[in-house]
């Protein structure tokens, strides 16, 4: 069974940085495909980061590039984001989703490709 449970959300202010944990069981990374994904009120869910199964490259939207890095640790079966320079329209719920996806490279950024999500993790900036 797939469990995905997120935390390491909270409330910070503009600038600050934030680092987010995904432990996760149930599959590998061998052959699923794992992503951070955010949704902010009232907008659609939106890709932020994501590493393939097939050749577990890592891929980052245009929103968030440059400020955000996916990483994995294999031994805790967790995957991180660690998240600077933090602006207020970063306010979201952030997810983590992980399903075998039968695409590559970065069209793993796509939410609808994913049916396994966690329960999702709350961040706040304030200016």
């Amino acid at each position: 069974q797939v469990q995905l449970v997120e935390s390491g959300g909270g409330s910070v202010q503009a600038g600050g940085s934030l680092r987010l944990s995904c432990a996760f069981s149930g599959f590998t990374l061998d052959y699923y495909a794992i992503g951070w994904f955010r949704r902010a009120p009232g907008q659609e869910r939106e890709g932020i980061s994501c590493i393939s199964s097939n050749n577990f490259g890592t891929y980052y939207s245009d929103s968030m590039k440059g400020r955000v890095t996916i990483s994995r640790d294999n031994t805790n079966n967790t995957v991180y984001l660690q998240m600077n320079s933090l602006v207020p329209e970063d306010t979201a719920t952030y997810y983590c989703a992980a399903d075998r996806i039968p695409v590559s490279g970065k069209s793993c950024l796509r939410p609808a490709w994913y049916d396994q999500w966690g329960q999702g993790t709350e961040v706040t900036v304030s200016s």
